[in-house]
């Protein structure tokens, strides 16, 4: 397990660069790299890379390659050994088996198509922070038995009851940009743990991975703020370190909405291809 480095009695901090690469990098991810990398050089602590590779079927060898490419033609300094959450799926079943232990998971069989007929069939129902339905419990009533095709989700109002217990009664908080927040897992529901085919999920392999690299703090997109409820429930659950986090507005397009992959925004080998140079990017984002 990587740790928080030491010098003289005093812990170093640790950031990380985590993207998924299921297309090609983009200005967004630029921003956020150098953020970590500014951030951590001016704390004087180290930058960690992580690929959060665990959706084989779209995280291909070739994407991962690229973003590795991408980060290096970029000149950002991190330390080289890059971890990847694909080698890391035993630690991940580990987690889960402690949470199913804990009474905290039930196996989810509802298919997307099912849970979109449910949502046209009755109007009015809450959805999540990013606009999702929020499920409906279908599968809490059911004991279903475990396989490949289903997925696992957390029963979000015992959990949080066990983590507001196990805090004394205070209630469950993060710490942005140095000022304690509150936290509302419940806005989220019953989320999934572990995915059907996966048997992991996004939110379980950051929490895990982030304690086992050390990582004092975590710099992200805004996009992700919300989420951080979630994964103060699951840092208390399973008995994992507390990060600092550190949000920062999103690089957006023209029209307003967020850059991403999937939308074909220019990605950073397009701008190396056209020309561009490092020191532009950088400059232009404002890390010269």
């Amino acid at each position: 397990m990587a740790q928080a480095s030491q010098e003289g009695g005093m812990v170093h901090p640790v950031f990380r660069f985590a993207p998924s690469p299921n297309g090609k990098l983009h200005l967004g991810h630029a921003y956020s790299a150098l953020l970590n990398e500014r951030m951590a050089r001016e704390a004087g602590g180290r930058l960690l890379v992580r690929i959060e590779d665990i959706d084989k079927e779209r995280c291909t060898p070739t994407h991962v390659q690229a973003a590795l490419q991408d980060l290096h033609w970029l000149g950002l300094d991190f330390e080289e050994d890059v971890l990847f959450q694909s080698q890391r799926m035993a630690d991940y079943r580990d987690a889960v088996a402690r949470l199913m232990e804990m009474g905290l998971l039930y196996v989810c069989t509802c298919s997307r198509k099912t849970l979109a007929d449910h949502e046209s069939e009755h109007p009015g129902l809450r959805h999540d922070p990013e606009g999702q339905l929020l499920y409906p419990g279908t599968c809490r009533r059911i004991a279903h038995k475990f396989s490949s095709d289903s997925a696992l989700r957390l029963m979000m109002d015992e959990a949080l009851r066990r983590t507001v217990q196990a805090a004394g009664g205070v209630p469950l908080s993060w710490i942005e940009k140095g000022v304690r927040e509150l936290a509302s897992p419940a806005l989220w529901g019953d989320v999934i743990i572990a995915r059907r085919g996966i048997g992991t999920s996004y939110h379980l392999s950051v929490v895990v991975d982030d304690a086992f690299q050390g990582i004092t703090d975590i710099v992200r997109g805004e996009d992700l703020r919300e989420q951080t409820a979630i994964h103060r429930v699951l840092q208390v659950l399973l008995g994992l370190p507390e990060p600092r986090y550190h949000h920062h507005p999103l690089i957006r397009h023209d029209s307003g909405r967020k850059l991403a992959k999937s939308k074909g925004d220019t990605s950073l080998a397009d701008l190396r291809e056209a020309g561009v140079s490092p020191g532009e990017i950088r400059r232009d984002l404002g890390f010269a």
